[in-house]
């Protein structure tokens, strides 16, 4: 990301760590790490990169932002 020291180089691990504590974590207790784990692979395909609205998109998903500009 950046040079040593930049205070920047965790926000968006940070801004991710966060959206998955909230979505995911907080809405249920997960028996197993394997449960945990396929939730968490399901949770960033399938949502976190295609649904969640991008405030850098003109706060559109992946997808409505992509079919915009094949037009």
């Amino acid at each position: 990301m950046g040079t040593v020291g930049d205070c920047y180089d965790n926000s968006p691990m940070e801004s991710f760590g966060g959206t998955v504590q909230i979505e995911l974590l907080n809405r249920k207790s997960w028996t197993t790490k394997i449960e945990l784990s396929l939730a968490m692979a399901d949770f960033i395909v399938n949502f976190y990169n295609q649904e969640r609205r991008h405030s850098s998109l003109e706060y559109l998903t992946p997808n409505e932002f992509e079919e915009l500009r094949s037009r």
